[in-house]
């Protein structure tokens, strides 16, 4: 039975206030997006927007090229996954499964309703599968997808977070056949605004149309407010999109120069990373007092010990300037 009382760990800013220098998130460093800050700027705040959220609705089906009524709004991801987990319990889950090292909301919405933590394969119904591509922490492709090819369950909820899709570093992502799967996407990561809390769910094509509206009905009234639709109509405009186009051949450039630095500092990159960070095993079994000690210096990188990877700390990709500012506050306390 897992702990309830546990916290979830998140890298961003902390007590002492925002990192100079963040390494331990996986926004897109080449933002905020200016066209989607601009967006905002120009945000109608003074009224609520639309509950329904139609238009923004429609504009993102048409971007996916899907029927509206797939399209599911959210306050974010993280709040469409507390949604959907309470979904799945109310409607007979009673256990959950998600990869060896996975976003830790899937596991506190978990404890929360007190799933139990299925370790068969394949799975035994009623169960809700989490996964994520490219993965969190490592930024690497999944294993499910041979057992996801199969006709789901009876009682089966599939869910692919898509967080990271947009910014997929290593050639193209892989064709996914996605229609048969819950799809989650948090446009905020690829724009570089992750201030900005909205995110969407698309449901499966022979999702029951009364199941998405039971997902409607456990939202709060506007669960996202203004700027939040704002950053979502911006998200699908062919000019963001070219931004972020644009921006993804920088960030290959700074991997490539983050790379070489891990070698250089004798960290060990974990393989398989296709996104904007990946994982390194640093020299010291103990890295309390080193992070510290960065972090003192204005450098927080992402401790992956609450991943299951003691040892190993998670880097988003950033610019060199703050690469070159990473080594030496590394040199300057070894």
């Amino acid at each position: 039975m897992f702990d309830v009382n546990a916290a979830a760990m998140h890298g961003g800013s902390d007590a002492l206030g925002v990192p100079a220098h963040d390494f331990s998130t996986n926004r897109n460093a080449c933002g905020p997006c200016p066209m989607a800050v601009k967006a905002l700027q120009a945000a109608h705040v003074a009224q609520y927007p639309d509950p329904h959220y139609m238009v923004l609705r429609q504009q993102l089906a048409a971007f996916h090229g899907v029927a509206v009524e797939r399209i599911l709004v959210g306050a974010s991801s993280s709040e469409l996954i507390h949604r959907i987990t309470l979904h799945a319990v109310r409607s007979g889950a009673k256990s959950v499964q998600f990869p060896r090292h996975h976003y830790g909301d899937y596991l506190q919405a978990a404890r929360v309703w007190r799933l139990a933590l299925g370790r068969r394969s394949p799975a035994v119904p009623p169960v809700l599968s989490w996964a994520c591509e490219p993965s969190s922490p490592l930024g690497a492709m999944e294993d499910i997808w041979p057992a996801w090819q199969l006709p789901p369950l009876e009682k089966e909820w599939r869910v692919l977070d898509c967080a990271y899709r947009p910014l997929w570093l290593e050639g193209e992502p892989p064709e996914r056949d996605l229609d048969g799967i819950w799809q989650l996407w948090t446009p905020n990561k690829a724009l570089g605004m992750t201030g900005v809390r909205a995110a969407y769910a698309i449901a499966p094509v022979k999702a029951a149309a009364a199941e998405v509206q039971a997902l409607n009905a456990l939202a709060a009234s506007w669960v996202v407010g203004s700027h939040g639709v704002a950053m979502l109509q911006a998200w699908v405009t062919d000019e963001v999109q070219q931004w972020l186009a644009h921006s993804l051949m920088t960030l290959r450039r700074w991997k490539a120069q983050q790379l070489a630095l891990c070698e250089r500092l004798g960290w060990q990159v974990v393989p398989g990373h296709q996104s904007n960070y990946f994982v390194a095993g640093l020299p010291q079994a103990e890295l309390a007092g080193p992070l510290a000690a960065l972090r003192a210096q204005g450098i927080k990188l992402r401790d992956c010990a609450s991943f299951g990877l003691s040892g190993h700390v998670r880097l988003g990709v950033l610019p060199p300037v703050s690469q070159a500012a990473l080594e030496q506050a590394w040199k300057s306390i070894q």
